[in-house]
């Protein structure tokens, strides 16, 4: 057969199934839906991920790839029920902490910190915060070691640490939520009833993933100990290298040093744990890969009854247009073109369908994606994946009413009623 002719074919069972398509409108756009929604929660869902990755590898990048901390707990990063416990180890003391930091003799810069509360309150005059706070306590160091930066103000100096002034710095939703335009610097601020005198805003950092600066108080480590203390609090050391070449050396050196500052024997295994910033965001990343998985399931089990309602509603066209079928075979329609033309027809009904979903399904992923503060995102490869598997699931669900279609005696075809 000639292209020409193969061409004119195929533009023509193109018409026809355009046609027929918007002849049954309401049946049309009833599928259509349902597509849609299969694939608004595949490529929603996903994009979605996606924010959460991207976030999580924004948050620890602003760490710096030569950072580590030194901790009591092991990390532990769960989906739902499954994995094991944390494993605890006893709570490293400030005195540990503080030897470890004297005496680490490495070109890093090292800092100290420790939880004051998490569900801290925080007034100023009669404005006050819900209880959800987090105040954690800080010397000098701390900001260049955990990525933060100061907006305006200042940070704690060496003197204010050991003089213990109750100081403070605030994150910025703390800041618009209590000041509301007013210039917060040199106020007094109350926390969990204490008293700290605000000498820094904290640059806007984001706190939809809970690792955010936004919502957040940080007061001079000395007078958090006075105010917060507790003795069962443990220390947590961080330990940023000058050269990130260095930094599996500088973990051994600050494993041996620790060690000693845990007075612990050649015998004894660390009674501590280690853990690296990108070592961490790989954890969580990794752990998302079975949310991916049962994503990707549900968008695939919404699709296959996408699928079998599509190829009912194609099944019905076939017998509903029997005389038109056999009309055209009459005057020269080969099987080619009948099964063609319902093959066409289920695929553009897909296609429009996984349209309209590839469209919702990036709304509804970068809802989530401004929710946790990501950027805005354009899932390139789910938008391919949702349009190819509507293509396949077009010809799946159209190739046995176009085969029967095709099959129908043209006679038999013209006298149906």
């Amino acid at each position: 057969m000639p292209k020409t002719t193969r061409f004119f074919r195929f533009t023509e069972n193109l018409k026809i199934a355009f046609y027929s398509v918007l002849g049954q409108r309401l049946r049309t756009a009833l599928t259509i839906l349902i597509i849609a929604l299969g694939i608004t929660a595949l490529v929603g869902i996903l994009t979605s991920i996606d924010a959460i990755k991207n976030t999580i590898s924004t948050e620890f990048s602003a760490m710096g790839a030569n950072t580590f901390n030194i901790r009591n707990r092991g990390l532990n990063v769960r989906i739902g029920r499954s994995g094991s416990k944390p494993k605890r180890y006893p709570p490293i003391t400030y005195r540990q902490a503080q030897w470890f930091q004297e005496n680490y003799e490495f070109p890093a810069v090292v800092s100290l910190s420790f939880a004051c509360t998490y569900d801290g309150v925080i007034t100023y005059r009669n404005q006050k915060t819900n209880p959800n706070v987090q105040v954690i306590g800080t010397d000098q160091n701390y900001l260049r070691t955990s990525g933060y930066e100061i907006e305006h103000g200042r940070n704690f100096t060496e003197l204010d640490v050991k003089s213990g002034t109750p100081l403070a710095l605030i994150g910025k939703e703390i800041n618009e939520s209590l000041f509301q335009g007013i210039d917060a610097l040199d106020k007094e601020i109350l926390v969990n009833g204490q008293r700290f005198l605000v000498i820094g805003i904290l640059k806007e950092k984001g706190s939809g993933m809970g690792m955010g600066g936004d919502k957040q108080v940080i007061a001079n480590l000395s007078a958090a100990r006075q105010f917060f203390e507790n003795p069962n609090e443990s220390f947590i050391i961080n330990i940023q290298v000058n050269n990130s070449s260095m930094l599996d050396a500088s973990i051994e050196e600050a494993t041996g040093t620790f060690r000693q500052a845990r007075k612990l024997q050649p015998r004894n295994e660390n009674s501590f744990e280690i853990t690296r910033s990108d070592s961490l965001a790989s954890i969580l990343i990794d752990s998302l890969y079975l949310v991916t998985f049962i994503a990707t399931l549900i968008g695939l089990i919404t699709l296959l009854g996408a699928a079998i309602g599509l190829m009912n509603i194609m099944l019905v066209a076939v017998n509903e247009r029997t005389r038109e079928i056999g009309t055209r075979m009459a005057i020269g329609a080969t099987k080619l073109d009948i099964r063609s033309q319902f093959l066409i027809e289920a695929i553009i009904i897909c296609q429009l369908g996984g349209l309209a979903g590839v469209v919702f399904g990036i709304a509804v992923g970068n809802i989530t994606s401004s929710l946790v503060g990501s950027a805005f995102i354009i899932p390139w490869n789910w938008m391919i994946l949702g349009v190819v598997l509507c293509f396949i699931v077009g010809i799946i669900a159209g190739f046995y009413p176009a085969q029967k279609a095709a099959n129908l005696d043209p006679v038999e075809a013209l006298r149906y009623e």
